[in-house]
């Protein structure tokens, strides 16, 4: 026998196949003509689960072993039972019997985070519990089970009828908050109703949400954020982007608060993992929580992302870790205090950047009129010429909205820091409100002191209000702020003057004033200068933009709606897949390179030989532990090699994700995790608004290079143990 097999000869082995009985309501009303759609269309498009077996044949005839019903069930145990979502931001995955769960790196980083010191730096060395009794409690995670996910189309439209404007919002409102309770009541479940394709379907969906989740596992960031900045959206790739972490539940295996007594969760379903992994060509399959697409952003809307938004989005951000990145290089501590923040300016920078230059190489302009001016012809529709009327009404606040969250909740930290006081500065809150909000500001204090530093803080203020002012639309600038900023000298010598004069940035006598709850102190804040300039801030932004950014959303969402309708009738043989909004979808494709430019063709897999080819020394991108390099540098892999003896890093595939797919399982054609997916190619950025099959490839962490780093450089091999390993292939036959 192999040696990579005999240390699993132990484990179970096999997959669940589940009934073969599926029924669905209205399913073809939304995806009119999938019929007639061919393997490279169905590439595209992230998959409303309870609509699967529109698409099961595809998918068999592409490689899947399972069936719609396997995959998706409220009838018995399913892959959907073992997925999760993380937080409300990623995806992660059931990998034991024993509430183990699986997500990125990068989605557990504010955990590992807030669980670092200067002396116990866990961001640097990682972090592995050795016993259970070692599992760190972490306030404020969450992780969340879809329960079921039920078309309620008709059942809202029934009750609208002969309704309209205000009326029909009234009544669509109650009735689904009528669903909701129907569904969820007495059942331990939370339930939403949530709008598809801009309205044009609704579904509810119930679920279960843990609040005990605890960090188990964690590589050094040398392991888990390998190639840095430098790297991100970027293949090859060679990032063990992955964490661990563990749900707890009651004793009936219910959520709970945390508690000492609670027990590890058991899930309804768990994912076997493939330790023979994947090979290019192989069925791959994503499931998880995908954030936002905008496929149907029209030709008009695309340009002011292309020439206007995301230009000013990345000048903010450029501005903001230049104050950043200096300021982590100079201390350590500043280092660890500003890690997560660095990661989240900087994710999305970069994104932008590729996303503009994707959408300009493939012509994405030219391509949206293209269809635009069919649609025109066949049906003489005014929908994309109404769309660009309130486009253009619409861009100004669209970017007004962007720099104020550019500069609200991605610049200083201090800003919705004072805002946090405001109930006790205008006596808003009083009695038993009051002393909650004094008990929760206190509980907070400490934990934004540990991250904060006023110098950095008053440089970001500094930079970013001069940039701001330099993209914000004149008739939608605070009043007074340009010309206090002129007078001040320019941005760095006004942001030195409010935070001058402010007790904000001062942590002893912020002290104070939270341990004697003095009205009379706190009412003197008003005052204060940093409250002073966000409190205008904010009155100005919801006063002036939100409400026009709203109304004309609303409208653009409805003209959408008529958009995507009028495409699907014209084109009934073509598919217009739904948006991604935050709910769960799958997305299926292969394991493939790709050849994004002439003269370059990427592999689909990467090793361990990269690891070593790209490590340098002193490089905070490329660095590496010094164990790391001698277990490589020996090709100790533990077994957990392919059949060339290589250890595989990383995968990329045809699967089309975004954001929100981070820490989503990638499954093989019998549903056996072989992945965990993270990032995308920088040929792919543009995805998210236009899909191209021929470049698009997500990138996924092989999960025997996860296994490998746990068991043999973590020597945390009684996680693995914890977990069911198969060692059937999984490819197509």
């Amino acid at each position: 026998m192999p040696r990579k097999y005999s240390r699993f000869s132990k484990r179970r082995v096999g997959y669940l196949v589940g009934m073969k009985t599926w029924t669905v309501k209205g399913a073809f009303a939304l995806v009119l003509g999938l019929a007639c759609m061919n393997v490279m269309q169905a590439k595209e498009g992230m998959w409303i689960p309870t609509l699967l077996k529109v698409v099961e044949g595809d998918m068999q005839a592409m490689g899947l072993k399972l069936t719609a019903e396997d995959i998706y069930s409220i009838n018995h145990s399913s892959l959907k039972d073992a997925v999760v979502h993380f937080n409300g931001g990623c995806t992660a995955e059931m990998v034991s019997a024993e509430g183990l769960l699986l997500t990125n790196h990068h989605c557990g980083y504010g955990q590992i985070q807030q669980h670092s010191t200067v002396e116990n730096d866990l961001l640097t060395n990682g972090f592995w519990a050795m016993t259970r009794e070692a599992e760190l409690p972490n306030p404020d995670l969450t992780c969340t089970f879809i329960d079921r996910i039920e078309d309620v189309t008709l059942q809202l439209s029934r009750a609208c009828v002969g309704l309209a404007g205000e009326a029909r919002e009234k009544r669509m409102q109650e009735e689904m908050e009528a669903i909701v309770k129907r569904a969820t009541a007495g059942k331990g479940l939370e339930g939403r109703v949530v709008a598809f394709d801009f309205g044009n379907s609704h579904y509810l969906i119930t679920s279960r949400v843990f609040r005990d989740v605890r960090l188990v596992g964690a590589p050094p960031s040398a392991v888990g954020k390998f190639g840095g900045d430098t790297d991100n959206w970027v293949w090859p790739r060679h990032t063990g982007d992955f964490s661990v972490f563990r749900i707890y539940a009651d004793a009936d295996n219910n959520p709970a608060d945390y508690s000492a007594d609670n027990v590890p969760y058991a899930p309804v379903h768990h994912f076997p993992v493939n330790v023979d992994g994947v090979k290019d060509g192989d069925f791959t399959m994503v499931f998880g929580f995908p954030g936002r697409t905008e496929q149907y952003l029209t030709s008009d809307a695309v340009e002011h992302v292309i020439t206007r938004l995301n230009p000013m989005r990345i000048a903010m951000r450029d501005e903001g870790l230049a104050v950043i990145n200096a300021a982590r290089a100079s201390s350590d501590a500043l280092r660890i205090a500003y890690a997560a923040k660095q990661s989240s300016v900087a994710n999305a920078w970069k994104k932008w950047k590729g996303q503009n230059r994707g959408l300009t190489e493939l012509h994405a302009l030219d391509k949206k009129r293209a269809l635009e001016a069919r649609l025109k012809a066949v049906t003489g529709s005014s929908v994309v010429e109404d769309l660009g009327a309130l486009n253009a009404a619409y861009s100004p606040f669209l970017e007004a909205r962007a720099l104020f969250i550019e500069l609200t909740y991605y610049g200083p930290d201090l800003l919705n820091y004072a805002h946090g006081f405001s109930g006790l500065i205008e006596g808003a809150v009083e009695g038993e409100k009051r002393d909650q909000l004094l008990a929760k500001l206190r509980t907070n204090e400490a934990g934004f002191r540990k991250d904060f530093d006023a110098q950095v803080d008053e440089q970001l203020l500094g930079r970013l209000v001069d940039e701001y002012l330099e993209w914000i639309p004149l008739d939608l600038t605070p009043e007074g702020l340009r010309q206090e900023v002129s007078k001040a000298g320019g941005g760095p010598a006004w942001s030195a003057k409010v935070f001058g004069k402010s007790v904000f940035d001062n942590a002893d006598a912020m002290k104070k004033l939270l341990a004697s709850g003095n009205a009379k102190a706190w009412g003197k804040l008003v005052k204060d200068p940093v409250y002073i300039w966000i409190e205008n801030l904010r009155a100005h932004y919801f006063a002036q933009i939100a409400p026009e950014y709203g109304r004309l959303r609303d409208e653009i969402e409805l003209a959408s709606g008529a958009y995507t309708k009028a495409l699907r009738r014209a084109f009934p043989e073509e598919v217009f897949p739904v948006d991604a909004n935050s709910t769960l979808r799958l997305t299926y494709g292969k394991v493939e390179g790709s050849a994004p430019y002439d003269g370059m063709q990427y592999n689909p897999l990467s090793t361990a030989r990269g690891i070593l080819q790209k490590h340098v020394p002193g490089d905070p991108d490329f660095d590496m532990p010094e164990r790391l390099v001698e277990l490589l540098e020996a090709r100790d892999y533990g077994g957990y090699a392919n059949e060339e003896g290589e250890l595989v890093v990383c995968f990329t595939g045809s699967n089309h994700t975004t954001g929100g797919n981070s820490g989503s399982p990638a499954l093989d054609a019998h549903g056996h995790l072989v992945g965990i997916n993270f990032d995308r190619s920088w040929e792919s950025t543009m995805s998210d608004i236009l899909f191209d099959g021929s470049r698009c490839r997500n990138i996924m962490v092989d999960i025997r290079y996860v296994l490998w780093v746990m068991d043999v450089f973590a020597g945390a091999g009684h996680l693995v143990e914890e977990m069911t390993l198969v060692t059937q292939e999984g490819g197509t036959e």
